[in-house]
């Protein structure tokens, strides 16, 4: 049984503001390093608990920000981990490599949600993005690319919009766990870490073995229907610009790009290419 992590920061217990997730201004240098090693607990509670219910490997991939945020000498040694950036697949580097189930840590929501910690999709610079049609944030783009390579989503862990959005999106097959409520962008009530963590490792304990054992509901890839479509709405005309430079793209307004491709998985590199063009 082998099991892949991409671990985000928003939605790990206790975060409630960017200076606790802001790798890069000096000025939040304090919060940062405290709310990196709660990243690096919960993690370690998902890779425990994997190994709990019988996974064979893992691999966590650092999906946060500059994507150097682990402390990698505190991880737990059974896991490898992937970290640094750019990456071609970005928060979901390594899902093509062939597992048996994939887990979204620290999660939060898609950008525009009221009452979500720190509601965003991929950057502040995008208002909306639509897969078919259909609004999703980075629970729906990435489950999607883990689909795409076979992998069914089996976890989630974040705050209450982010299992509400994951429920309608993927179904009640998902194991969520919910480790504080939203009370604002920038306000929640959360459990303590240490409770956080086990609840992480119980809840991928339990899915491990039973998808180890083929036991409890089936759990399905998520693959929507293609050809695949996909339309990003940014801030201001100034980021399409920008992103409209990427090969693949297609101007649909002044502030919405589209992308077009049989194979999701190229839809979603031409997606974070583009990303990797947006003006500073």
């Amino acid at each position: 049984m082998k099991v892949y992590l991409s671990v985000d920061m928003e939605g790990v217990a206790g975060v409630v503001h960017e200076d606790q997730t802001n790798p890069v201004d000096p000025r939040c240098a304090g919060e940062y390093s405290r709310f990196r090693r709660l990243m690096t607990q919960e993690a370690n509670a998902a890779i425990a608990g994997a190994f709990d219910g019988g996974a064979t490997r893992v691999l966590v991939n650092d999906s946060h920000w500059t994507m150097r945020n682990l402390l990698a000498e505190e991880l737990d040694r059974r896991a490898a981990l992937i970290s640094g950036a750019p990456k071609p697949w970005s928060m979901m580097e390594g899902i093509d490599l062939g597992w048996d189930l994939a887990a979204f840590i620290g999660y939060h929501a898609k950008a525009g949600t009221p009452e979500a910690i720190l509601d965003h999709t991929y950057t502040d610079r995008i208002t909306d993005v639509r897969l078919g049609g259909t609004s999703v944030g980075e629970v729906g783009l990435n489950a999607a690319m883990a689909g795409a390579c076979g992998v069914p989503v089996a976890l989630v862990s974040g705050d209450q919009a982010l299992k509400r959005e994951t429920r309608a999106l993927l179904g009640d097959g998902v194991a969520c766990v919910e480790v504080k409520v939203a009370l604002a962008r920038t306000a929640a009530q959360s459990v303590a870490p240490a409770v956080a963590g086990l609840m992480i490792r119980q809840a991928m304990r339990d899915i491990v073995a039973a998808r180890k054992n083929n036991e409890g509901p089936p759990l399905a890839p998520f693959c929507p229907a293609g050809p695949h479509l996909l339309e990003v709405d940014f801030v201001s005309v100034e980021h399409a610009d920008h992103c409209a430079l990427t090969p693949g793209t297609e101007r649909q307004g002044p502030t919405t790009l589209a992308i077009r491709h049989p194979d999701y998985r190229e839809a979603f590199r031409t997606f974070c290419r583009m990303l990797a063009s947006r003006p500073d």
